[in-house]
């Protein structure tokens, strides 16, 4: 999460506050859109934090409409509040998570998805966030600039949670790690082959050059909510 953290503000650092203006690769969303959601994200996960500091349950976002709605509100506020209200929340999620004993790392949350974690996956969803949208900001960072292990996780991660839902079945295969995956679905399997940060992007819904289907062609399309 540390070196997600990084990953993602050293990116940011380059970005003039004009551009955060602009639309980014996300539909819909401009730079502050991305920054407002990540500032929020971090303030979210704080909230889970203190769920299991407490077990007081503390869900991440009132509905999601709330969620859609701060970041709307977010992303009206001058650059420079938005990036000091992205580090404040960040030092604070880290501050949080630091109070965490081992029984309180273990207690029970629940994700904005309504899945039932133990707090110690925060550290890991806060590591998602920032390192595919450092990717996203479009500051020069992409996929291929990710530590191979947080991709290798990061596939594992969506092909776990992808398997059985509304998509095509694939088998994914890495041409430079010796990691294969599997998504079950409809149909038969389709083969999809590319490099750990192609598989990568392309599970994420992001640009994915160099990653192909069968015999050479392209890899099947996803839905769009994948």
């Amino acid at each position: 999460m540390a070196q997600g953290t990084a990953v993602f503000f050293d990116a940011l650092a380059s970005v003039p506050d004009d551009r955060l203006d602009r639309p980014t690769a996300l539909d819909g969303w401009s730079g502050k859109h991305l920054l407002a959601h990540l500032a929020a994200n971090a303030d979210a996960l704080v909230n889970l934090a203190h769920w299991a500091r407490t077990g007081e349950e503390t869900p991440m976002y009132s509905s999601p409409a709330q969620r859609d709605a701060d970041i709307e509100a977010g992303a009206t506020r001058p650059a420079a509040e938005l990036r000091a209200w992205a580090v404040r929340s960040a030092k604070t999620l880290d501050a949080r998570l630091a109070e965490l004993d081992e029984q309180q790392w273990n207690r029970e949350v629940r994700t904005a998805q309504g899945r039932t974690v133990t707090a110690e996956e925060i550290p890991w969803m806060r590591t998602r966030e920032v390192m595919v949208h450092a990717v996203d900001l479009g500051a020069g960072v992409e996929f291929d600039d990710l530590p191979a292990d947080f991709l290798a996780a990061l596939i594992d991660d969506i092909t776990a949670k992808r398997s059985g839902a509304d998509g095509p079945a694939l088998t994914l295969t890495a041409t430079d790690h010796s990691g294969t995956w599997a998504v079950s679905g409809a149909g038969d399997p389709a083969p999809v082959t590319g490099t750990l940060a192609g598989l990568a992007a392309y599970l994420s819904g992001r640009r994915s050059p160099g990653v192909t289907g069968a015999h050479g062609g392209p890899a099947p399309e996803l839905p769009r909510w994948l």
